[in-house]
């Protein structure tokens, strides 16, 4: 009788604890989300995602001018004689004159004509999330909405892949091939750039077609953000994706429903996920909202730090998001600017300063992945496979490194230099100190931050190259701790040592 009633007490105690975590529910403010929100630890411990760009533009001619990814903005570009600074034609306007010459005249030719030529006719979903995850990714976070409107699933919006181009639900097969390899599910939506984006088109459209849709007639090119009627269409298009394919990660890669003239439609949406979260969980946050307003408390969401860069460790958990196409839509003709060794060395950097990092690959529009990218993947994950132990689970150290090359803070600024061999990133995980040689070294390594009388106030154990079985000799000295290189050792973008750190007493 005693071991029931223990039993029952438990289980109320259980109840109680569940319902309490249940109800205190997020309010829709800043303050609310800021206080509440918290970084599940599959995005901690994950360090790497691969984000697709992927949709109507991929399938336009790969050998077209830079569109900037915004083909169907440029497309329609107003043909003045427009000059740059410099008198060269403007390109913008070159491109529009180039889409007419190739496809025909945007009274003609409209951006609604380029959907029959995105056919995803080999595109093999589970094959790709399969491939990603062995090259370091542990989580997919595929294109729902770019600007162009054209949702790539089966949404309330008439426009979109189910009933057009593929004719496939990608976000479903995109998640079911996710599941099926143990990897999360992330979608982003770019919708609330889309009455700007096609401000010239207007004049092309007629109402009551079904065109008038795609193109936002409804809603003013300059004034949308005011207008309840818009944001009301942006929260119900983005709650129904949530709604339908209940994403671990959901990404605002544009601006949202402000507090004033947008009725807090914004925040509303991200506590209503969050909330949907926890209720689901019982009390306990597992879904990540990320999104890149630099001006709201880091605290309240995983800031997305495009194309950016961290000097120091960040107090919040942050996304480096970067492009391995160099133009984030398939295009035959960009270039990436930043070498397979820099690109390594920038993941390296941002992880040890409390960073995931997040590829994007601009797949054809046939739905495979272009050789140069694959390329960079596959450094990448050589990289990330051999030094897995001081990069999956760990954690920033007190200090992110040492070295010459300096990185800057902010967005749109993302390191394109060379690292040398005395740049240096430290991680931690248990008992052990991770660091990374940011460069193939050429001599033995010496670390200054690691010296006898530096900042590391454990005796050391015992160090190991990872990836390799040969014992590695080292010695600690007032100038450092001297590393000294194995006979034999394979050329690679990142070297990276175990430390593992004596008992403390």
């Amino acid at each position: 009788m005693k071991r029931i009633y223990i039993f029952i007490y438990y289980l109320l105690i259980n109840v109680i604890v569940t319902t309490s975590a249940q109800a205190e529910k997020i309010e829709p403010t800043w303050e609310s989300l800021a206080e509440h929100y918290s970084v599940p630890q599959w995005l901690l411990d994950g360090k790497m995602g691969v984000w697709f760009h992927w949709g109507i533009p991929s399938a336009a001619d790969e050998n077209r001018p830079n569109d900037g990814s915004w083909y169907g903005f440029r497309m329609y570009t107003p043909i003045k004689g427009k000059m740059t600074k410099d008198g060269k034609p403007d390109p913008w306007e070159q491109f529009a004159q180039w889409h007419t010459k190739r496809y025909g005249p945007p009274s003609e030719w409209g951006y609604e004509k380029m959907i029959p030529l995105f056919k995803a006719e080999k595109w093999d979903p589970n094959a790709l999330v399969k491939y990603v995850k062995y090259n370091g990714a542990r989580f997919i976070m595929p294109v729902a909405t770019h600007h162009d409107n054209f949702d790539m699933y089966d949404s309330m919006h008439p426009w979109n892949s189910v009933k057009m181009g593929p004719k496939r639900d990608t976000l479903k097969e995109w998640k079911i091939a996710a599941a099926e390899h143990g990897l999360k599910f992330g979608v982003s939506t770019h919708l609330y750039w889309s009455p700007r984006f096609f401000q010239h088109a207007r004049q092309y459209q007629k109402q009551g077609t079904p065109e008038w849709d795609l193109f936002n007639m409804d809603y003013s090119p300059k004034e949308y953000a005011k207008h309840d009627s818009w944001n009301e269409h942006w929260y119900a298009r983005s709650w129904d994706l949530i709604s339908k394919y209940d994403p671990d990660m959901f990404n605002v890669d544009s601006p949202y429903p402000k507090i004033g003239e947008g009725k807090g439609l914004g925040v509303k949406l991200f506590t209503d996920y969050i909330n949907r979260d926890l209720k689901e969980n019982n009390g306990k946050q597992s879904v990540v909202l990320s999104f890149k307003d630099p001006d709201v408390d880091r605290s309240a969401f995983t800031y997305n730090l495009e194309r950016g860069s961290s000097g120091t460790i960040q107090a919040e958990p942050w996304i480096w998001a970067t492009d391995l196409s160099g133009g984030w839509f398939y295009r035959a003709t960009a270039v990436n600017k930043m070498s397979p060794a820099v690109m390594v060395g920038n993941a390296i950097d941002a992880i040890s300063k409390n960073g995931v990092v997040m590829f994007n690959i601009a797949l054809r529009g046939d739905g495979t992945i272009p050789e140069k990218q694959a390329m960079y993947l596959n450094a990448i994950g050589e990289v990330f496979r051999t030094n897995a132990k001081g990069i999956y689970g760990s954690r920033p150290w007190k200090i992110y490194g040492e070295g010459p090359l300096k990185i800057k803070t902010g967005r749109q600024g993302e390191n394109k230099k060379d690292y040398s061999q005395q740049d240096i990133r430290f991680t931690t995980k248990d008992d052990s100190l991770y660091a990374f040689v940011l460069s193939t070294p050429k001599e033995n390594v010496v670390i200054k931050t690691l010296a006898s009388e530096g900042v590391l106030e454990r005796e050391i154990k015992s160090i190991t190259l990872m990836g390799s079985d040969e014992k590695i000799m080292w010695h600690r000295e007032r100038d450092g701790l001297h590393i000294r290189l194995p006979t034999l050792m394979k050329a690679q973008y990142v070297v990276g040592f175990e430390i593992e750190l004596a008992d403390i007493h």
